[in-house]
């Protein structure tokens, strides 16, 4: 099986990161940060170091680096922790989101909105400064913050979320970026892009195990906890721990998957970022340009923007996901569907259906993309699915 779904978890992994998996769940048999015996110290230092890796590489102190189970636990945490104080003392909240969201944005939004928040859409244009015109054509004199993803996972539209960001500072609103298909993929730096609060998974971009997130924090707007329970700090108090990270941090971590996602950043910085991003970008541009001239194939790709290395695609008359078990049926694991975010699909004209999601990481080759290409050749000239 040829795998082509990097955009849902990576893989394969980094040898250095299924060693140092198969390292921690030896050396680190302890629980950090519950006891004062040596494994659980030489565990909790473990995962201290990741701390301080994914701090530095994303532009912000490690004590802001908070650990959670995914992506979506940690945009849960950012927007319900945001609100939660306003809405409880009856206080308007009216936050931002974009039109191309994943539904780990625009479910709690909306869930929210049972407790009074509201919300409205932007438009994401293919021209970026009507894009961020959009954005702040929406602002009103309640509104607390911006939730956008930062690339758009069906697509991958790079939105232009340093301005978006810079927008956000210039009105004292809070910015929060789902980074979910770009932290790991573009650099980020949270000073520089003007990122308040960024979400991310540990499995994606950053080559950790399954079950790893991040949510980190410039610590400006305060993050009401929305988990309660032992932090292994002032555990005499029924009130939760007051500070980061263990006030976002009920329970015991996951010090394996943790520990991956800090081999995983290593990765990145030994191969280059660069090096890696040009790597599955050229491998877009060989299957868009191998495609070219197939009408019976359409790709959603607008001219003037940028793009992540994600191509969407639809074979005209045969459903997604006809289209996807067809391809898996030929050794190939692609992505067909509406991909957590009918949002998006919407934006882009792919309802009820969705479309096949091209996903490749710097592991995949160009022998591989042309043999993919010609099976989707083949499926098209054909007419018919599985």
């Amino acid at each position: 099986m040829i795998y082509f779904d990097n955009a849902a978890t990576t893989y394969p992994k980094p040898e250095s990161v299924r060693r140092a998996a198969a390292e921690a769940i030896v050396r680190y048999g302890g629980n950090p940060g519950r006891s004062g015996h040596k494994m659980s110290i030489a565990a909790s230092e473990a995962v201290y170091s990741v701390r301080e890796k994914a701090g530095k590489f994303f532009g912000a102190e490690p004590e802001n680096v908070i650990f959670t189970a995914n992506c979506t636990e940690s945009l849960n945490m950012a927007i319900k922790g945001l609100a939660e104080q306003e809405l409880r003392e009856g206080r308007p909240f009216h936050v931002i989101i974009s039109s191309l969201e994943h539904n780990s944005v625009f479910r709690p939004v909306h869930e929210l909105t049972k407790r009074g928040l509201s919300y409205s859409i932007a438009e994401v244009s293919a021209d970026d400064t009507v894009t961020v015109n959009n954005f702040e054509a929406l602002i009103k004199p309640h509104t607390k913050a911006v939730i956008c993803t930062l690339g758009s996972n069906v697509t991958g539209q790079l939105l232009p979320y340093e301005r978006i960001g810079a927008m956000c500072r210039r009105r004292h609103i809070c910015f929060v970026g789902d980074g979910a298909q770009v932290c790991g993929v573009v650099p980020i730096d949270m000073k520089r892009d003007n990122i308040n609060i960024l979400c991310m998974p540990g499995h994606k971009g950053l080559y950790g195990i399954s079950g790893t997130g991040l949510l980190i924090t410039d610590g400006q707007y305060p993050i009401y906890h929305i988990l309660e329970g032992g932090t292994g700090s002032t555990s005499l108090e029924a009130e939760q721990t007051p500070f980061l990270p263990e006030e976002l941090e009920s329970g015991t971590v996951n010090t394996v998957g943790i520990v991956t996602v800090g081999a995983g950043i290593d990765f990145i910085g030994k191969t280059g970022a660069e090096r890696i991003h040009s790597r599955e970008t050229a491998l877009c541009d060989r299957l868009i340009n191998e495609l070219d001239g197939e009408s019976r194939v359409r790709i959603y790709r607008r001219e003037r923007c940028s793009y992540l290395p994600i191509v969407l695609f639809n074979v005209e008359g045969i459903p997604p996901e006809e289209t996807a078990a067809y391809l898996n049926n030929a050794g190939f694991a692609l992505r067909g569907g509406l991909h957590c975010s009918g949002l998006a699909h919407r934006s882009i004209g792919t309802l009820p259906n969705g479309g096949v999601r091209f996903s490749p990481s710097v592991f995949n080759s160009y022998a591989q993309t042309h043999s993919l290409a010609n099976a989707i050749k083949k499926l098209a000239h054909s007419g018919t699915g599985i």
